[in-house]
């Protein structure tokens, strides 16, 4: 199925560079939208119907994700964990509780709002595809190698 996310690789570059404010407005860096998008594929539904197909992001990978976006956050300059030494201990009680399955839902959030940036970029991506008249084509291809 790569060789239609192959045909495309022009439009996800400038889909990226028109999302860059849909990323800025978030709650996500730049280097973790990087991050996310590394955890995302993305397939096409219904390809064999017109009227139904659309794009949509395969998020299975996310969940593992949310650590390594917490990493990225805790590492930023001015970000949690840059204090200047005066960590009240709060973040290792808070990452003991988030390993026993006890911490709040801050994870959760994060990966709900992932998935919805991820649907809003898909469906740009779609959007893109049908305003330049490729979609049919890509939707096709996509249908005749699964």
């Amino acid at each position: 199925m790569s060789n239609w996310t192959d045909r495309i690789v022009g439009d996800r570059m400038a889909v990226d560079r028109e999302f860059s404010d849909q990323v800025r407005n978030s709650e996500f860096s730049n280097q973790e939208w990087g991050l996310i998008m590394t955890a995302v594929d993305f397939d096409i539904e219904h390809a064999d119907d017109p009227d139904r197909a659309r794009i949509v992001p395969d998020t299975e990978n996310l969940p593992q994700m949310i650590p390594e976006l917490e990493k990225v956050q805790g590492g930023m300059p001015g970000g949690p964990g840059a204090q200047g030494g005066t960590d009240s201990g709060t973040g290792v009680l808070d990452a003991i509780r988030g390993a026993l399955g006890m911490g709040g839902d801050d994870g959760a959030d994060r990966l709900d709002a992932a998935e919805r940036l991820v649907g809003e970029y898909a469906e740009m991506l779609q959007a893109r595809l049908e305003e330049r008249g490729k979609w049919d084509d890509v939707r096709e291809q996509y249908a005749e190698s699964e």
